[in-house]
């Protein structure tokens, strides 16, 4: 059985006299990809801030390997809603800065990252600049950036909503196909429940703020996955499910 990695017990979060989080409790064992899901505002967004020690909750806790995560000593690594690559940095360089960040010099960390760039579908695009790049290769570049950090989880922050839904549904393959190869300990948040369910293991709905657990689901789909796993009945039923959770949530 898979050991724990994350657990957030009864995470609660206000902005002034806004109430946010309202008493979250989740987990995630390692090797999982596990998705929230819920309407804008409810607060997505903000867990993962804790998670990055951007921001605090005002009460519960947050474990990582059985520990509190403030002396457990993870790390995190963390993709946001665009690529956010420097536009003046070759992709290479674009790919080590995380590592330059954590005190690598330049040519160390090009070594580290060079010889992912074929598996990353980036080979022969190392001098290239970002602006010379489509959408999707783009967020390859920066997935390569976020998971050569060998950090002990990855958070993904809606990354690819800013892409066109063909670009989309190629990159949620390709994502697909790479998890599937590393196992990688990995959270997503987004808004596309079609991409929660071909993407994870298992799903949180949230409710419109102040959010709670509205609901969870384990995604029985085998993997590899295609795209032809999402009209199986168990996909829909649970698409279906989750629509209707997040429709009457607050109902």
């Amino acid at each position: 059985m898979s050991a724990r990695r994350l657990e957030l017990l009864d995470i609660r979060k206000s902005f002034g006299s806004v109430p946010v989080l309202d008493g979250i409790s989740l987990y995630e064992e390692e090797g999982e990809f596990v998705t929230i899901v819920g309407p804008s505002g409810a607060g997505k967004s903000t867990i993962l801030r804790m998670l990055t020690g951007a921001d605090t909750a005002d009460s519960g806790e947050i474990r990582f390997a059985d520990q509190p995560l403030a002396t457990s000593g993870a790390t995190f690594a963390f993709m946001p809603q665009r690529d956010a690559l420097m536009p003046w940095r070759c992709i290479l360089d674009n790919a080590t800065l995380g590592l330059e960040v954590a005190g690598l010099d330049r040519d160390t960390a090009r070594a580290r990252v060079l010889p992912h760039f074929e598996t990353f579908g980036l080979a022969g695009f190392e001098r290239h600049y970002p602006a010379q790049l489509s959408g999707g290769m783009r967020q390859r570049a920066a997935l390569l950036r976020t998971v050569v950090q060998a950090r002990d989880m990855l958070l993904f922050d809606e990354p690819f909503g800013a892409l066109d839904a063909i670009t989309r549904a190629q990159m949620q393959q390709w994502l697909s196909q790479m998890w599937t190869g590393h196992r990688w300990t990995a959270l997503l948040i987004t808004h596309d429940v079609r991409e929660a369910v071909f993407l994870s293991d298992r799903i949180y709905v949230l409710s419109p703020r102040p959010a709670r657990i509205a609901a969870s689901f384990t995604v029985p789909l085998p993997r590899p996955r295609s795209f032809a796993d999402l009209g199986s009945a168990e996909a829909r039923t649970i698409e279906t499910a989750i629509l209707e959770t997040l429709l009457h949530a607050n109902s």
